[in-house]
This record gives structure tokens, C-alpha cells and sequence, in this order.
């Protein structure tokens, strides 16, 4: 039998027969087309970082990011990384930034200057909240037996902006939590124990959907009911190790 063979099939059994009391979401890939974050949210981030930080350099929330940001940066293992050492100069975390945009750094305090950066786009009409035809409904359907979170490796605030300002309108009321980086990992199984203490349930009553397998791994250890969802777009996923598949919400 190969290793967590009998969580995989266990997993098969699906979940009671008693609805979910949260149903926790993933983004990208998820619940959005991966094409909203890589041709559009980070090209649009990288191209104000710049204007940005000399704008808002002053600014506190921008200050503790950039301190944060330098923090990471004094623990990076990577030897070819750019350094940034000093927050007070704003200028010098360029090239740390768009170096950890290339690989997808689950930085967060890359994720919340993105944020910020993202919120006066999505204010603009620059930038819109693009998700899949079923995810309004599925939002409707599940808010209306229990409740909805959202967790994401991008920050609470552009989580926010991204269903504030959604192709399908304000979606917010439909949404009961938002999740990111600073509850943990979405590779640890901890993260969903107190993403469910924060939402006042038990992680056997939580439905998490995501498109990775790792974040699906971390959560059913933890007690979750998963979903891996194969969206047009997505990676190829050859071992699903167990979780079950859906296309659509329409079809759960």
C-alpha cells in the first residue's frame, strides 16, 4: 500500500450526508482563471511598484511592509537573491520584489504591498475581479446553509477587492471570512485547524476546495473534506492523490 493510502481511500467515501458548515476556497485556479494573476493582477503590480513606494513610502502600513519584507529578505536561503537590508530605503526592494514575483514567492509582505497597489486599480475600473460563470451561484447556494471563506496566499485585502469588484458585481455579502499567508501555510495542516477555531466549527464540518494537491493534502490531514478542482487552465494534476475531482460547483 503506498504512503496515506488509506486517507486517499477513505477520502473516496466523500463527506456525510449533512451539508458542510463551511465551505473554504482557494483563488487562482479555483474559483478565478489563473490568467487573472499572471496576465493580469502581478503585470499590473510590477509595472507601479515603482510610483507606488516613492508615493507611499511614508506611509505606516507601507513602512512595516517594507520592514517586514526586509525581514524575509535577512532569512533568504537563495544565494542569487537580490538583498534589501535597509526598509528606509524604499528604492533598494525593487529588484527583491520582482525577484519574488518570477517564483511565485508566497511572501507576505510582497502580498500586501500588491495589495495596496491593487486596490487603486480595482478602484480605477483598471483592473477587474474576473471569476468562473458558476462561482456566483455557488456562493449563493452555500451561504445560504452555512457559511464561506476564502483563503489565499494573496493578502485579505485583495481578496476583498478582488469579489468587491467582481465581473459579476459585489459578492462580498456572500463571504464570511477571508483567509491568507498570516494564519500559516497553506501546506500546513495547523492552518486549517485555526481557520476552522476561527470560524466556529470543526475541521470534519469544512468542504476545502483548491486545485493544488499539497494544500488538499495539508487540509485533509487536518480533517477536511476536499475537492480538487480541474478548471480549463490549470496544471495537469496526474496524482490526485485521492481527492475527488469536480470541473464545476454546479456539479456538487
Amino acid at each position: 500500500m503506498t504512503l496515506n493510502a488509506s486517507k486517499r481511500q477513505s477520502d473516496d467515501k466523500g463527506p456525510s450526508s449533512k451539508a458542510p458548515k463551511l465551505f473554504l476556497l482557494d483563488v487562482e485556479g479555483t474559483v478565478a482563471p489563473m490568467s487573472l494573476v499572471y496576465e493580469q493582477l502581478f503585470p499590473y503590480a510590477r509595472k507601479h511598484f515603482e510610483r507606488y513606494l516613492q508615493s507611499h513610502s511614508g506611509e505606516q502600513g507601507v513602512v512595516n511592509d517594507l520592514a517586514a519584507l526586509a525581514e524575509e529578505n535577512a532569512k533568504e536561503t537563495d544565494p542569487i537573491a537580490p538583498k534589501f537590508t535597509n526598509p528606509d530605503y524604499w528604492d533598494e526592494a525593487l529588484p527583491y520584489l520582482n525577484w519574488l514575483m518570477d517564483r511565485d514567492r508566497k511572501s507576505t509582505a510582497l502580498k500586501s504591498l500588491q495589495g495596496r497597489i491593487w486596490k487603486g486599480g480595482f478602484e480605477r475600473d483598471e483592473l477587474k475581479g474576473t471569476l468562473f460563470e458558476d462561482v456566483p451561484g455557488a456562493l449563493e447556494r452555500w451561504s445560504s446553509v452555512g457559511h464561506v471563506a476564502i483563503y489565499s496566499s494573496g493578502s485579505v485585502a485583495a481578496q476583498m477587492l478582488l469579489f468587491r469588484h467582481s465581473n459579476f458585481g459585489d459578492l462580498t455579502d456572500r463571504i464570511a471570512g477571508y483567509f491568507d499567508t498570516r494564519t500559516g501555510p497553506k501546506t500546513a495542516k495547523d492552518s486549517y485547524t485555526s481557520i476552522a477555531n476561527a470560524m466556529d466549527c470543526e475541521t470534519r464540518e469544512v468542504m476545502f476546495f483548491s486545485d493544488a494537491v499539497r494544500e488538499l493534502d495539508a487540509a485533509r490531514d487536518a480533517g477536511c473534506h476536499t475537492r480538487i478542482v480541474m478548471r480549463e487552465g490549470n496544471a495537469p494534476v496526474d496524482d490526485a492523490h485521492g481527492h475527488r475531482k469536480i470541473k464545476s460547483f454546479d456539479l456538487l
